[in-house]
């Protein structure tokens, strides 16, 4: 029988709600998304996940569906039903629920949503789908939201930045992202964490180019891995591995994480190098921080943690200067959409100029307390120049003592001031990577390009 958590509210009805709240603003994906989860039965929490994810994903396409089924769109205070619609039009075309379940489940939930004006309307409007679904389909597909299900000002910008690479981009992101670990090589090798999900029956493959990273050919629940509580593996993109490689922290260093949370990279800088002087984290959410601290707990690492602004260096800064320096700018998450489909909803063109300044001001707050000779590595999960290149470009050129390093790796595009990774479909997301070093004792760069230093 299955168990419940609370309540037992059917999961439409929850959908419903989850995506009204993305719908009017009120939260994402990851903020609503838990609260109702806790109010189903245990046996709906995939459901109610795949719905939901699913449904975000084809938004801007099933939203112009529901515009031609629809004689007037429904008011804004409806957007219960709204997301509702939308969820069922999601079951029909890619889900494996029965066409009469989809329609009644539908219809039940408008009662529940204490709106049974509304059982007509989807009633109408999924059966109406279901006998001009190939006349509807056909013409909608001369719009390229609908096509590309992504809303016309992100479409036109990844398009812009990317025209070679738009279409496998645009792929990518309304793709299924992978489940990928990271493994601490503190703890065990990644042959042999191979072997051991073998064993149990999960399939994985080694990451091209991340040595700590696997790729999982299906997910599975965290505990359910191998060791996972004592700390062998951890859930991390291959795209994010790879800055641990980049920035290089040498033995007795003091580095700073200076938007660290949920702290997979602060973790990582720890496990590739255990013999750091000390980790500075900080993070402006206490909340969030606090998941850092967990991190730290379950892989038995140490880090100095700072509920602080990193902009407001007064604020934290004890004067003494930082050998490596990650930044990972708050970003669009352009990159990541697979994994936040509702970016497609909430992220709007006025963000990306709004998240640039913030940007620039703690490239030129935290560039002070890097030391001569240190490195300072510019990060977002961003795909979008204006964002990256344009940000770090800018920086360097009205700083006179900062250098541009080469990143020459195998993996991405160069750019003229960093690294590029586009989301891939079955591999890493997409993430852009700059290296800035102080002069004043210029580093020497390995030959490799792999961010290290030669003594």
């Amino acid at each position: 029988m299955a168990t419940t958590r609370g309540h037992s509210m059917k999961v439409r009805v929850a959908c419903a709600h989850v995506l009204a709240g993305v719908l009017r603003g009120e939260g994402s994906l990851n903020t609503l998304l838990p609260a109702y989860q806790a109010r189903i039965a245990d046996s709906d929490s995939a459901l109610l996940q795949e719905l939901c994810f699913g449904t975000l994903r084809w938004y801007p396409a099933l939203e112009l569906l529901l515009a031609a089924l629809m004689d007037k769109p429904l008011k804004a205070k409806d957007a219960e039903i709204s997301g509702l619609l939308a969820a069922g039009l999601y079951q029909l075309r890619a889900m494996r629920t029965p066409d009469h379940a989809a329609v009644n489940e539908t219809v039940a939930a408008c009662q529940a949503l204490k709106r049974p004006w509304a059982r007509a309307v989807a009633n109408g409007v999924l059966r109406r789908y279901l006998r001009e679904r190939e006349t509807l389909e056909t013409r909608l597909r001369g719009d390229p939201r609908f096509t590309s299900a992504h809303p016309a000002w992100l479409r036109d910008a990844l398009i812009a930045a990317w025209p070679t690479e738009a279409p496998a981009l645009l792929a990518a992101n309304n793709g299924r992202p992978p489940m990928t670990l990271r493994i601490n090589a503190r703890r065990t090798t990644r042959d042999a964490y191979l072997a051991l999900l073998a064993a149990q029956g999960s399939a994985a493959r080694p990451a091209d180019f991340a040595a700590t990273a696997l790729y999982l050919a299906e997910p599975v629940a965290v505990e359910h891995l191998p060791h996972f509580a004592d700390g062998w593996a951890s859930v991390q993109d291959e795209a994010a591995q790879l800055c641990a490689d980049i920035l290089a922290p040498r033995a007795g260093d003091r580095a700073l994480d200076a938007c660290s949370a949920p702290g997979g990279k602060t973790c990582h800088l720890l496990e590739h190098q255990p013999a750091l002087g000390e980790l500075v984290a900080l993070d402006v959410d206490a909340g969030r921080l606090a998941r850092v601290a967990d991190n730290l707990r379950r892989l038995e690492l140490d880090a100095t943690l700072k509920v602080a602004d990193a902009a407001d260096t007064a604020q934290w800064w004890d004067g003494q200067p930082f050998d490596r320096i990650l930044l990972d700018a708050p970003c669009s998450a352009s990159g990541v959409i697979r994994r936040h489909p509702d970016i497609k909803l909430l992220r709007q063109p006025a963000d990306i100029p709004r998240l640039a300044e913030t940007q620039r001001q703690l490239l030129a707050a935290l560039w002070p307390t890097l030391k001569a000779g240190g490195q300072l590595l510019y990060a977002t999960c961003s795909v979008l120049p204006e964002e990256n290149d344009q940000v770090v470009a800018a920086f360097a050129a009205g700083q006179p003592d900062a250098e541009l390093l080469a990143i020459d790796a195998p993996w991405g595009l160069a750019t003229p001031c960093g690294r590029q990774l586009l989301p891939t479909t079955d591999g890493h997301d997409g993430f852009y990577y700059a290296l800035l070093a102080k002069r004043g004792a210029p580093p020497h760069r390995d030959p490799s390009g792999s961010g290290t230093e030669q003594p």
